[in-house]
């Protein structure tokens, strides 16, 4: 067998959980054999680049062996190469340390930090320093 189909190749190497997710990305247009598109059904031979997008970063793999029975994780190796740019790591990274920063200001609920950050605000500091004690007595 010197060829598979895409999705099936990627669910056998373990880019994919299940073939399922791995037609939808190609339906969605998140998958590209040497730059053109690729539908589910479309067949990949050795030497091929596949290039995965799931945001903010772009995969690239390199097919060494095209397989559609799925292996062990050991022998991932022999039949596919990481070629991804250090660059799309970097980016995987930059999203990971920046965490919410993205996130519109009032949509959702508020983070653990903004909910303090509102307390501090709302709860005036010098309530804490007098003990109130009122004594309401009716002439």
């Amino acid at each position: 067998m010197n060829e598979a189909r895409i999705d099936k190749w990627m669910w056998a190497v373990r880019i994919f959980k299940t073939r399922t997710i791995a037609a939808e990305a190609c339906k969605k247009g998140r998958i590209s054999i040497n730059g053109a598109l690729a539908k589910a059904a479309r067949t990949v031979k050795p030497g091929d680049v596949i290039q995965v997008r799931k945001p903010p970063v772009t995969y690239s793999f390199k097919v060494l062996q095209p397989i559609e029975k799925r292996v062990g994780a050991k022998l991932v190796a022999e039949m596919m190469e990481n070629v991804t740019a250090p660059e799309q790591y970097e980016l995987l990274e930059m999203s990971r340390v920046s965490g919410f920063v993205n996130r519109a200001k009032g949509s959702g609920r508020p983070t653990k930090k903004d909910r303090r950050s509102l307390e501090e605000f709302t709860e005036p500091e010098f309530l804490d320093d007098f003990d109130f004690e009122f004594d309401f007595e009716e002439e």
